[in-house]
């Protein structure tokens, strides 16, 4: 169980890391389908066992999983949730090109640095998103169309940057920009954002893939899960509606806020 495995692509990792990624990535899923932050889980998981030998393999094969369970919770939402494509796509686009810069950059930035300002975007997010109970559960627009979706792109392609960067919490920034400043409501504003994701998942890998940094075998698996997950946390999403999401984004988002915290003191 603790002897790594010899297969081609999956990093060496034991019998025993293999289901317990598989475990995480399930969990992962579930969690990002519903409001993002399955980042949370997956990529600690994966940095904890360090298929590959380097953290960058880590990275990549984390962004693999992902799209694909993303993919599959996009669907869901989709088949049961109304969108707008003509300002989701736009969104999308921006993401994916920010992404790929981030990608690019991964190894340039500070992390410590980037950290502390995710962490105080987070603390306001979440005090925000606490103290505006009504936030999210209706639809409230706040700009024209064509001023919303300017903002859509401008907030689209900044956090897609950051997920590029493989930085925590690109999900429920997302969600928050669309309810927060769009003025979606929560259900919608989550079936949104699951396609803006699959753009900045594409737009790390788009970089991540040429590199050779992609552990293809050990990723397959971890697709399976994280769509098993995926797929059965927008059922559960879509079946308790705003109130539901909104719930699980606070609860997200102080664990990121947390786990941030404790990161940042632990140097």
């Amino acid at each position: 169980m603790t002897t790594p495995l010899d297969w081609a692509g999956f990093g060496e990792v034991s019998l025993a890391g293999l289901l317990f990624l598989c475990a995480a990535a399930f969990l992962a899923g579930a969690v990002d389908s519903v409001v993002g932050g399955g980042g949370l889980i997956q990529l600690p998981a994966m940095l904890l066992l360090a298929p590959g030998g380097e953290a960058v393999y880590a990275l990549a094969t984390n962004k693999l999983a992902a799209v694909v369970g993303t993919t599959a919770a996009a669907g869901t939402y989709v088949r049961r949730t109304r969108l707008d494509w003509s300002a989701a796509v736009p969104m999308a686009v921006a993401a994916l090109a920010g992404s790929v810069a981030g990608a690019a950059f991964a190894d340039a930035l500070p992390s410590a640095v980037l950290n502390v300002v995710v962490l105080v975007a987070l603390v306001g997010v979440g005090l925000y998103t606490w103290r505006k109970p009504e936030l999210g559960a209706a639809e409230a627009p706040r700009f024209g169309r064509w001023a919303g979706r300017l903002a859509m792109a401008g907030g689209g392609a900044v956090i897609g940057f950051w997920d590029g960067l493989a930085g925590p919490g690109t999900g429920s920034f997302l969600v928050f920009l669309l309810v927060g400043l769009i003025g979606y409501a929560f259900l919608r504003a989550s079936a949104t954002a699951k396609i803006v994701n699959i753009a900045t998942n594409l737009g790390a890998l788009l970089f991540f893939i040429p590199a050779g940094k992609v552990l293809w075998g050990l990723g397959a698996v971890m697709a399976c899960c994280n769509v098993t997950g995926s797929v059965l946390g927008a059922r559960l999403a879509l079946r308790r509606g705003s109130a539901f999401v909104r719930r699980v984004f606070l609860t997200v988002v102080v664990t990121l806020v947390l786990s941030l915290g404790w990161k940042l003191a632990a140097g």
